[in-house]
């Protein structure tokens, strides 16, 4: 088996974190605890694992076009 080197080995993990975090903002997001710093450290978080899912989906997209 060949797998190539780099984000697409990892996809799965990056999607569910994605999605878990993605839950967790929306569900923090009606608490009355919500505020400005709980918002920043929910997408110092959530914005790379997206930059992260945006790389997988065009090499995947790529892969499916060029092959």
């Amino acid at each position: 088996m060949i797998t190539t080197p780099g984000l697409p080995q990892y996809g799965a993990a990056i999607v569910v974190g994605l999605i878990a975090l993605l839950s967790l903002k929306e569900v923090f997001s009606a608490s009355e605890k919500w505020n400005k710093y709980l918002n920043n450290s929910f997408n110092m978080a959530i914005i790379p694992l997206f930059f992260s899912f945006v790389a997988i989906v065009a090499f995947n997209v790529a892969a499916i076009i060029f092959v």
